[in-house]
């Protein structure tokens, strides 16, 4: 096979930014996905209604001409986020969901959830509406160690949530573990995961091996949840590659100026919108699966968010891509990760 042609895709998770790295970045995605679920880990976060329509339009006036792009907003949990707004979400026709961050587990989550006890009202008329809850499934405390953080959360928190709100639908964002991808396949209910494509190819020996094998710390490799070890990242693959439709595409493309990845406290988040497409492709090649490519990419989340499949297509190529240049914002650039390791590339 040389030529791959699949529907065109939905990215269930994505971060814009806003602002200048908005116009930068969002191209890279609109001409590939014609949807996208876009977080709202902005600052100020987006945590109404009527913010979430207003980075709508701000998102749409940035894109470019020609391209036919749909993004789907979230409203950021706070504990003083109000049950009514999220009825309000679930009858605006453009909110997909509303995202709980443990405070201070990621990217400015510092607004975020404290004790998951005192947000269970917002829960309850989320469950009556039947409004997803997007989870960053972290442990965020201090003596939680960092490779052990989604465990510990979901052994604490997410199963005596999946208990309490059976209802609910709920997915684990980026899931990065053998213990998440069983959750996942075993939870009662309405459950569902997002895969990263980073995830599926890299162990955490990416953040602290060259290529080639030799010591050096690779900061763009660095996200959270963090890469972890191969064992975790097998059990990702099987997952995605199994055709089980609880688990879907979700790049969490977060973007980073490279000054803000490669200081003495770098940024967390790996830029992949520009390379995602193949970096997929290549992860469902080495398991002889690209035939559930497809649906992995552009069935699987419509059908859990009970959306329409997409019309077009977009075709990949047995290719090695060029290096994805530098976007600029500015006198800033945002590197993409992984054009060195795909076998497919995107025909233009």
């Amino acid at each position: 096979m040389q030529t791959l042609v699949l529907r065109r895709p939905d990215d269930a998770h994505l971060h814009l930014r806003d602002g200048p790295v908005l116009a930068a970045v969002l191209p890279a995605t609109a001409r590939v996905f014609a949807r996208a679920i876009v977080m709202p880990n902005l600052r100020p976060p987006v945590t109404t209604v009527a913010q979430a329509a207003q980075y709508r339009d701000r998102i749409l006036a940035a894109l470019p001409a020609g391209l036919a792009f749909e993004p789907l907003l979230t409203l950021y949990l706070t504990e003083a986020t109000a049950p009514e707004e999220a009825r309000r979400a679930r009858e605006s026709g453009f909110i997909a969901g509303i995202k709980l961050y443990p405070a201070r587990a990621t990217t400015h989550s510092e607004a975020g959830v404290g004790e998951i006890a005192r947000v269970h009202a917002v829960l309850e008329a989320m469950e009556r509406c039947d409004l997803p809850l997007l989870v960053h499934g972290e442990a965020a405390r201090p003596e939680v160690d960092v490779f052990d953080r989604e465990r510990v959360f979901l052994d604490e928190e997410l199963a005596p949530l999946r208990r309490r709100f059976p209802a609910l639908p709920i997915v684990l964002e980026h899931v990065t573990t053998r213990e998440g991808v069983d959750f996942v396949r075993e939870a009662p209910g309405p459950t569902a995961a997002t895969i990263t494509a980073h995830h599926l190819l890299y162990s955490r020996n990416a953040m602290f091996l060259a290529p080639g094998g030799g010591a050096g710390l690779r900061p763009h490799a660095y996200c959270l949840p963090v890469l972890k070890r191969e064992t975790h990242r097998r059990a990702l693959l099987e997952a995605a590659t199994s055709g089980n439709p609880r688990f879907f595409l979700g790049t969490d493309s977060a973007p980073h100026a490279r000054r803000d990845k490669e200081k003495d406290c770098g940024c967390a988040g790996c830029f992949t919108a520009p390379t995602a497409l193949p970096l997929y492709a290549t992860a469902f090649e080495a398991m002889g699966a690209l035939g559930r490519l497809d649906d992995f990419a552009s069935g699987h989340a419509a059908a859990f968010y009970g959306l329409a499949r997409n019309a077009g297509t977009v075709t990949l190529e047995r290719t090695r891509p060029a290096a994805a240049d530098p976007v600029r914002v500015g006198e800033d650039e945002i590197l993409a990760l992984g054009a060195e390791d795909c076998t497919w590339s995107l025909r233009s």
